[in-house]
């Protein structure tokens, strides 16, 4: 649905972007996370044919981003939510609605629907008659949010959708966007929000400026460590270690804590655990210890440094 090769965008000397590729399927959310200036929203902007590449080729729904023709059909199937929502101060936010339907050609029994849906979703119907003027910044990203839906599209670019929004309305929008998605909704989402990110993905790419990693957020965790097994004693002894050593494991010591590196949880486990107590030791709690994505983000931009 969204496919790019080698799209790089340059200004002057500054490489925005640079070579990248990736295809995202229909139906698929997929989160661009990288730190800010890496240019994840100039890949929106050309993916959304609001910015011409440099170089390389990027196709939406098998239209391409270069041709006059295609994309003035590529802007009619995706909807937007931009960095600055870039509404109408003067106008309620009804007829903000209502003027960009008509921009997309939407009947008008059309356009009243949606409104009315979406302005109700988000808790804004009471507030339809209202300048947007009047509206605080998070009122205005909901209604920006709204305005991207107006046209039902195919695909959705979002950046940063829920920012300036409390965690009552956050929760309301990732809800809202896991229902598009059920719709078979194609969305591609920057967000600097990891945890936004993990709940709602099911591809992420860390990029800056390069594509640097890309895959589910489970696959990304993983690419951080090995499992690890954490086991709280009631003291660590020579003895329980000596009965360790025989597996030939690696074993980080903290205090009355061991670290311990595992293959297979499941199996190896048990019989750590065995060995533990048989060497006298007054287990506390055993637990896994998992990297989580930002532990592989912030591994995977720093190396990129």
């Amino acid at each position: 649905m969204i496919e790019a090769k080698n799209l790089t965008r340059k200004f002057g000397d500054l490489t925005a972007v640079d070579n990248l590729t990736l295809n995202i399927k229909e139906g698929e959310v997929f989160g661009f996370l990288g730190p800010n200036g890496a240019g994840k929203t100039t890949t929106m902007r050309i993916l959304a044919c609001l910015i011409s590449k440099t170089e390389g080729e990027a196709k939406i729904a098998g239209y391409d981003v270069s041709d006059e023709e295609d994309s003035l059909k590529i802007r009619k199937i995706v909807g937007l939510l931009p960095e600055n929502v870039g509404l109408y101060d003067d106008l309620t936010a009804y007829k903000n609605l209502d003027f960009y339907g008509k921009l997309y050609e939407c009947s008008q029994t059309q356009r009243k629907e949606n409104i009315e849906h979406f302005l109700m979703l988000l808790g804004l119907w009471d507030k339809r008659d209202v300048m947007v003027g009047t509206f605080s910044k998070g009122m205005k990203q909901k209604l920006a949010i709204a305005r991207a839906l107006i046209h039902d599209p195919e695909i959705l670019f979002l950046d940063e959708p829920t920012a300036n929004l409390d965690p009552e309305s956050s929760k309301t929008v990732r809800e809202f966007i896991l229902d598009l998605k059920r719709e078979k909704k194609t969305i591609f989402l920057n967000t600097h929000n990891l945890d936004e990110a993990q709940r709602i993905c099911d591809k992420i790419g860390i990029f800056n400026s390069k594509l640097m990693a890309i895959g589910t957020p489970e696959e990304l965790e993983e690419s951080v460590w090995s499992n690890k097994t954490v086991i709280l004693l009631e003291q660590v002894t020579d003895e329980i270690l000596k009965a360790l050593d025989k597996f030939s494991l690696n074993i980080t010591t903290h205090s009355n804590k061991l670290i311990i590196d595992v293959a297979n949880p499941e199996k190896d486990n048990p019989i750590i655990v065995d060995a533990v107590v048989g060497a006298g030791g007054r287990i506390q709690y055993v637990t896994r210890l998992s990297p989580t994505l930002e532990d592989a983000y912030l591994k995977i931009v720093r190396m990129g440094q």
